[in-house]
């Protein structure tokens, strides 16, 4: 009996400490005029809840609170808004006492100097420096979708009779793309060097920004002190050796004499485009397959459209640009795929200044999470929202409509767009053309805090013309 009284002392002790400090943290970020929310513990905030939670966590604070509410997430003190126009307002009216806001462990780990973190004149030159690279002009040049087309034929090569981990190929051919295309000279060797780091990296950047061994952000951070080692290395040596003539990203951002960037600078452009083409190419190309698996009548019309441009083509012609413009519906697939699949679910911004917004009076140096998921699936913007239906999207008004920010808004769009569209593009091209498959195993997709497959995504392929 008296072991008893002491365990439910004890148990009582914990609940109230518990309750006394989420109270604290709840009076410490409380003043007049925030919108209402809870704060969660010191420190965690309300981080494990949301990451465990994620699409839930935002509709129960939603259905409490109101679309505008505040938390604590990632080391954070967050506004959310889930309101799709001052979400809007937002992205369109940067500077206005609002700049980039990302949490503490992807600032540290995707770098400080990235283009997504940094703002005006600053954020101007970086983006000046990258679209000379990737903008759709210089990729209607041939030679970057030669060298697309010769990598995804590679890539593909040999799959006939074989069971697939399609999540693993689409991982590896996303990032390995991207990083031919960075350091194009380079042995496979630094590849893979530098992919472990960058695995390391990549789970790093959603995670608490506590530098104990074993977690994942001490990983993340080992793992970005690591790439930024190997990049050094590599601009060293190429510096020192002028003889050497090397046509890739690398290359280019170290001689831009328009928009000149640091060295630092230049690590993290090459960390920030890797990082954001890997997940967005290979995310949404898995599930792209995922979905046309599902519905073989959207996988027809597809195959369809990629077997009319193969029949005016020999057999080794690469696709070229007008190829890849007339994809309409390929583009289609992309887009509901990326809208159903939702890779970006927001994006955050952090006040510079005592703000205003919808009433609410939000403190300096809070972040505003913009969260953008909900809005591809309104039903008023697309009927029957949880249905893959890559038809609607062949209405071009709906791709430039106004609350269509699969690619961010504003001045921040993505621009790496249409460099993401073409790898996707080129990747379902050869697959459908080459092959059939079916699924085995019936994996569980998860959908937050990334979409993936934990046990993989496994597909039996056989030549499609077998």
């Amino acid at each position: 009996m008296e072991l008893l009284m002491v365990v439910a002392s004890g148990l009582a002790a914990v609940v109230l400490v518990s309750l006394v400090l989420m109270k604290w943290n709840d009076i410490k970020f409380g003043r007049n005029g925030l919108p209402p929310g809870t704060m969660g513990w010191p420190l965690f905030g309300e981080t494990t809840e949301f990451l465990k939670l994620g699409p839930r966590f935002m509709k129960e604070r939603r259905s409490r609170y109101g679309s505008v509410f505040r938390s604590h997430i990632l080391a954070c003190p967050t506004i959310v808004s889930m309101d799709p126009e001052l979400n809007r307002y937002i992205l369109l009216n940067e500077s206005k006492g609002l700049v980039p806001g990302y949490p503490q462990s992807m600032l540290d780990l995707v770098g400080r100097r990235n283009i997504a973190a940094v703002h005006g004149s600053e954020h101007k030159r970086i983006r000046g420096s990258m679209m000379a690279l990737i903008s759709p002009a210089v990729i209607r040049e041939q030679q970057v979708l030669l060298k697309i087309d010769e990598f995804m034929r590679a890539h593909l090569a040999g799959w006939d009779g074989k069971i697939i981990d399609i999540q693993e190929k689409s991982n590896e051919m996303a990032l390995y793309v991207a990083f031919r295309q960075m350091v194009e000279g380079e042995s496979s060797t630094l590849f893979n060097a530098f992919k472990r780091e960058f695995d390391k990296l990549f789970v790093g950047t959603l995670s608490l920004p506590i530098k104990i061994p074993g977690t994942n952000y001490h990983q993340g951070f080992q793992g970005r002190k690591n790439i930024v080692k190997l990049l050094s290395q590599l601009m060293e040596t190429r510096r020192a050796d002028s003889s050497m003539m090397y046509n890739d990203m690398l290359s280019f951002l170290m001689e831009d004499t328009k928009y000149p960037l640091t060295d630092e600078e230049i690590v993290d452009q090459v960390v920030t485009m890797l990082y954001s083409g890997y997940e967005t190419v290979s995310t949404t190309s898995m599930m792209a397959v995922k979905y046309l698996t599902d519905n073989p009548q959207f996988l027809q019309q597809l195959r369809d459209e990629h077997l009319a441009i193969r029949s005016r083509k020999g057999l080794m012609d690469p696709v070229d640009w007008d190829d890849y413009k007339s994809m309409s519906f390929t583009r289609a697939v992309i887009f509901e795929t990326m809208r159903l699949a939702t890779v970006v679910n927001g994006v955050m911004r952090r006040t510079t200044e005592e703000i205003e917004l919808n009433g609410f009076v939000i403190p300096k140096g809070w972040r505003i999470y913009v969260y953008t998921r909900e809005i591809n699936y309104d039903p008023f913007l697309y009927p029957e929202p949880l249905a893959f239906n890559p038809r609607r999207w062949l209405v071009k008004e709906l791709e430039h409509h106004k609350y269509c920010l699969l690619f961010g808004g504003g001045g921040r769009l993505c621009p790496g767009k249409e460099l993401g569209i073409v790898k996707i593009s080129f990747f379902l091209h050869y697959f459908v053309t080459k092959y059939r498959w079916e699924e085995v195993g019936g994996e569980e997709i998860v959908e937050f805090p990334r979409v993936e497959a934990p046990n993989g995504l496994h597909l039996k392929v056989s030549n499609y013309s077998s």
